[in-house]
């Protein structure tokens, strides 16, 4: 090969040996993956988990967009800074108040969604062969950027108060006794992705006591904390520990995904390198979608517009639990207090992703557990999102799916000789054996 040649590769990518190693942790998520299927019309689709953003009113948002342009435009067009708007900074400490924090604007960092927060933050803390420790199951597309840093995940089991502190004082233990490095805790607590639980108050102070005494950080992600249903959720971690809790927080779920605006609050020295991090990797978030949503902010009744989102959502998630328990009353589920997902859990002998393509020729899509794990557990389990489709089509969703799943367990019975449909049937605990481990 000459020295102008590519490197030999492979049939599909002539590139393949010239990439760096860490890119091996790069793959298509199974909810991406479901997207493409998802927006067939003719499909139900229970799996991704995508707000309502029809309940909010255009007008507030085209109201903003117009001021903006009219009185700001050079500037909403220009670049900007890397850390964000000071007055966006300023009103998203409003924000965060209503789950307890208290903050100094000058430790928020605007980024293009908490999910890049979520990646800067790993770029700069992750080594190859670092460990994270995260709740099983635990958010998606978190597996896939702690991956593609080459980091360890080590899932500490949960129940339907959350992370077990017992279990995660075990699991630290056992990973410093074979010398394992543990950079941080990533823990969503409130109304948690997939699982739909919430983390109790007393296991918050006792799992920041674990993580203070063991030295470890506390990663606190928290995209759905306003989005409550009845009393309101525990305060955020980060309203009890400020030097060891770096907070992610989001305008996706109780505004708009569209505009990519999330953040972090971080003390001071994670801050300063989460700015370095973000001018490095975009030079500065959008100056544009930065003053809409801080127009939205001082004009609209955007505490008003979250209470509306509570009740679409509310609405949603009682239908869904109406629906599996009359088509599938035999399984169990979590019932959440907020948020957007169910957590159902599947007989024993059915495997959610080898399932997938039977409910989606059934015109039925669902996240497989398996998407939720790093470690190839969650095939007894299903997310079920009811954020996007109406009280209608979740019905009749619920109804397909539960013909899936009856179809299979008849194809069990009837070809490998299982016995009974009642043997094949797990107990009420939406978090089996598989998962406490």
């Amino acid at each position: 090969m000459t020295e102008s040649s590519p490197a030999q590769g492979n049939n599909l990518d002539p590139w393949y040996d010239s990439y760096a190693a860490r890119t091996a942790g790069l793959a298509a998520s199974e909810v991406r993956a479901l997207f493409a299927v998802a927006s067939r019309p003719e499909v139900v689709s229970l799996a991704g988990g995508m707000p309502y953003v029809s309940a909010l009113p255009q007008e507030l948002v085209t109201g903003a967009m117009d001021k903006v342009m009219a009185e700001r435009g050079p500037v909403a067009l220009q670049y900007g800074s890397g850390q964000g708007v000071p007055a966006l900074r300023e009103q998203i400490l409003e924000v965060m108040a209503l789950e307890g924090i208290r903050g100094s604007a000058d430790d928020v960092v605007v980024t293009t969604g908490s999910q890049h927060a979520l990646e800067l933050f790993s770029k700069l803390f992750i080594d190859p062969g670092d460990v994270v420790i995260a709740e099983g199951p635990s958010y998606v597309t978190a597996m896939v950027i702690f991956n593609s840093y080459q980091a360890d995940v080590d899932h500490v089991p949960m129940d339907e108060h959350g992370l077990i502190p017992g279990a995660l004082r075990e699991h630290i233990a056992r990973l410093k006794t074979v010398g394992r490095r543990i950079k941080f805790l990533y823990t969503i607590p409130t109304f948690h992705n997939p699982a739909g639980v919430t983390l109790t108050w007393e296991r918050r102070l006792e799992i920041l006591e674990i993580c203070k005494s063991e030295g470890i950080l506390v990663l606190e992600d928290n995209p759905y904390g306003l989005l409550y249903f009845g009393d309101r959720p525990p305060a955020a971690m980060r309203s009890i520990e400020e030097e060891g809790v770096v907070y992610l927080g989001t305008f996706s779920k109780t505004l708009a995904p569209g505009f990519r605006l999330g953040w972090a609050l971080a003390p001071h020295a994670i801050r300063e390198k989460l700015i370095l991090a973000n001018e490095a990797a975009v030079l500065s978030p959008s100056s544009f979608t930065q003053l809409v949503v801080s127009e939205y902010l001082s004009q609209a009744d955007w505490r008003g517009q979250i209470d509306t989102f509570r009740g679409v959502y509310r609405e949603r998630k009682e239908t869904m639990l109406a629906a599996l328990q009359e088509h599938l009353p035999e399984l169990s589920w979590t019932n959440p207090n907020g948020g957007f997902y169910v957590w159902l859990t599947l007989p024993e002998s059915l495997d959610s992703k080898a399932m997938l393509p039977r409910a989606v020729k059934e015109l039925v899509a669902y996240t497989p557990g398996t998407a939720f794990y790093a470690d190839g557990n969650g095939r007894q389990n299903i997310r079920l999102s009811f954020c996007y489709p109406t009280p209608d089509q979740i019905r009749v969703g619920i109804r397909r799916l539960a013909n899936v799943i009856g179809g299979e367990l008849d194809l069990l019975e009837t070809f490998a000789g299982t016995g009974e449909l009642s043997q094949l049937r797990m107990g009420r605990g939406a978090f089996p054996p598989s998962d406490l481990r």
